[in-house]
């Protein structure tokens, strides 16, 4: 028992939206081939683990939210580790290793495990195996997957030093046999890996089918008059590898039909993150031209009667449910069209093989089978790779099985980037291109995520519309394409569009005035508080706000917030205000354009910029065509804003194609201004983010 004891280890996960912890799952299930045995607890359950007395090899999965925090449910751990009256060897005795997920399109990349990683250095815990960073932007399995292959050797070696340095000399001997003589230990591990990787079935798998399928098969894949790889078609060498595969997930849901009648849960039950509030949409607006290239829309909330608060600069969520016509397909393609409406019992499966097996949170007891699908599960989400390994089982035609089965390889990993990934594809896509796949519906709620709440900047002021809420969003389109069939509009802001056309129509008809309704739509919303994105607490302190498209939308809110506080405090100093706007066309897409003529007319916007990126021009010198342009040109006044009057700079809008350029033209500008070289302005800029005086509310 000594032995078996000494081979765990403790496995913890920081998830935001379950990616940690199906990482962290994939670790406890290969753990057992290994030998070793993983005590997995999400890292919130501090009741369950102890890393003040933990002499065992730690490992934890940890993601990044928002700007670059921990997870939600990380934060009292990071709290806790961070007190500063812990001693610089509180965590001596600790070994661990860490694998950060995050995405590189923005700022703090994997800054949730960075945060962790760095404190628990400083307390003097040490690393049994290196720091992994997984980039969601090019695809986390690129770091993941060869993380996980090196962890075992690395946690056996840790663990018989372990063993040696509590001299138990049994125990030692005992793990030196298993390891067998260096040379040869590494060869094996990769050999137990691959045989582990490699079984298509377990004793519990459905069907019959095999590793390497020849050539009968791949020609199903790959007609010879194929020479492009597609999503249905593989070329050489995927077509003609024996493939390395994701062991198959074990089943743990269980779904029973009711013939009993209710009613749903209310969507409240759905989310962790507080109280939601359902409130009319009273007024709908299109600012944006028809043969604009993007359509953009202003809804106003009613939250008077409501206990919501919020300042200039937060962000709140909107509950969304799915595309109904596409929840109709899924019903379909599942063969429950008739059983739409009746009532589902989900639980857990009984003898299931997945350790600490649990309806997962955002699945009701009991419910509709269209609320489930409507409201709970993501099914627009990009199929995980252990996803598609479950799909190769529900699939009977050989070469689809084939296909699917490269899909989720490490010999198909570019193509999963290049015609899952990158092409957006989700799970209606998958069973349009393959559709002698059919899983079952328990599958589909073990494997999809929740349908997440989409978040969205507040463009107005509590105190300029009291009891009013504003938000500005662009209706997102995905077209058809080779990998998706026909084009769908976004999950959140489509459905938005759809609900709010009775009011856009009258807004059109009544030119320009409210346009507010009697039968007014309701949506479910809750907070979401940005704790830094917020006006200087002294308003005397000059700002900054750049916000092309709908960019502007949260610089409204200051703008109203500002203005306010100038009528109702005329003895008070207000600093000078800079907005950076750009658009396509100056008459298709400025947003805000008559409001913001207003706020310059009143003095509560100082200086106004603009740009219109695809607008011709004849003049001799060519004017600048995008925010970060307009920035070069005002060099001097950003500098002295900056560095000689201490203003803050905000940036709102796209991270990767806008934000990224307008943070390379600040350095640009502090380095010209400072005569300083590029290093220099860097850490500057550095500097204004410790002291959040660069404030960033951005997306990918």
């Amino acid at each position: 028992m000594c032995c078996e004891s000494k081979r765990r280890f403790l496995l913890l996960y920081a998830t935001q939206k379950g990616q940690a912890k199906a990482i962290a799952e994939e670790i406890w299930q290969q753990a057992g081939a290994h030998g070793l045995e993983a005590d997995m607890h999400c890292i919130s359950e501090m009741d369950k683990y102890n890393l003040e007395t933990e002499k065992d090899p730690v490992v934890i999965v940890i993601s990044t939210t928002g700007t670059g925090e921990p997870p939600d449910t990380a934060r009292k751990f990071v709290k806790k580790i961070q007190d500063k009256t812990l001693p610089p060897d509180h965590f001596a005795h600790l070994q661990y290793g860490l694998l950060g997920l995050g995405d590189s399109e923005y700022m703090f990349f994997c800054n949730g495990g960075r945060t962790v990683d760095r404190r628990l250095q400083e307390l003097g815990a040490q690393h049994f195996y290196d720091t992994g960073l997984a980039d969601d932007c090019v695809g986390l399995e690129l770091v993941v997957d060869p993380w996980i292959d090196g962890l075992w050797l690395a946690l056996k070696e840790a663990l018989q030093l372990q063993k040696e340095k509590e001299g138990m000399n049994n125990a030692v001997s005992a793990v030196s046999s298993s390891l067998s003589t260096a040379p040869h230990a590494v060869h094996e591990l990769k050999l137990s890996s691959e045989v582990q990787t490699l079984k298509l079935e377990d004793e519990e798998a459905r069907g019959s089918g095999t590793l390497s399928q020849k050539l009968d098969d791949i020609n199903h894949v790959a007609p010879a008059g194929d020479a492009e790889p597609s999503l249905i078609h593989s070329v050489p060498p995927v077509s003609q590898s024996a493939l390395n595969i994701p062991a198959l997930p074990p089943e743990y849901i269980e779904v029973e039909f009711q013939d009993t009648q209710g009613e749903n849960p209310h969507l409240s039950s759905l989310i962790s993150e507080g109280r939601t509030f359902e409130v009319p949409v009273t007024k709908a607006v299109q600012l944006t031209r028809e043969d604009a290239v993007k359509t953009a829309l202003l809804l106003e909330l009613d939250i008077a009667d409501t206990g919501f608060e919020y300042q200039p600069g937060d962000a709140f969520c909107v509950m969304c449910p799915n595309n109904v016509s596409e929840v109709e397909k899924l019903l379909h393609i599942l063969g429950l069209s008739e059983k739409g409406d009746n009532f589902v019992c989900v639980k857990v499966k009984q003898g299931t093989k997945k350790k600490g097996a649990v309806r997962p949170q955002h699945i009701p007891e009991r419910s509709t089978l269209k609320f489930i699908l409507t409201w709970c599960l993501e099914i627009r989400a990009i199929p995980k790779k252990a996803f598609l390994r479950a799909l190769v089982e529900c699939t009977s035609d050989a070469g689809e099985k084939r296909r699917l089965q490269e899909l989720c390889s490490r010999q198909g990993a570019s193509d999963y980037t290049h015609f899952i990934r990158d092409s957006n594809v989700c799970l209606l896509d998958l069973l349009h291109a393959f559709p002698s796949c059919r899983p079952s519906l328990s599958l589909l709620i073990e494997h999809l995520p929740k349908l997440q709440a989409r978040s969205y900047s507040v463009s107005s002021s509590d105190l300029y519309q009291p009891g009013r809420l504003c938000f500005v969003f662009n209706v997102v389109e995905f077209p058809a394409g080779p990998s998706r069939p026909v084009s769908r509009k976004g999950v959140c802001t489509g459905w938005l569009a759809e609900l709010v056309a009775p009011l856009l129509h009258l807004s059109k008809n009544s030119q320009g005035t409210k346009g507010e309704s009697s039968s007014t739509e309701k949506i479910s919303i809750f907070p979401r508080p940005n704790n830094a994105f917020h006006l200087p607490a002294d308003p005397s302190v000059p700002f900054i706000m750049v916000g092309p498209g709908t960019g502007i939308a949260p610089f409204i809110g200051f703008l109203q917030h500002r203005q306010k506080l100038r009528e109702q405090h005329t003895d008070w100093e207000f600093g000078e205000t800079w907005l950076f706007f750009g658009c396509r066309h100056q008459d298709r897409d400025y947003l805000f354009k008559d409001e913001l003529q207003c706020f310059l007319k009143n003095g509560t916007l100082t200086h106004l910029k603009v740009c219109f990126s695809r607008d011709s021009s004849t003049a001799e010198v060519a004017p600048p065509k995008y925010v970060q342009d307009v920035l070069r040109l005002c060099a001097k006044e950003v500098a002295r804003v900056l560095l000689k009057e201490r203003g803050y700079f905000y940036i709102c809008g796209d991270k990767k194609h806008m934000a990224d350029n307008v943070s390379d033209a600040v350095v640009d500008i502090l380095s010209v201004e400072m005569e300083a070289d590029k290093l220099e302005a860097m850490k500057s800029l550095a500097m204004l983010r410790e002291a959040k005086r660069y404030l960033q509310d951005v997306w990918s």
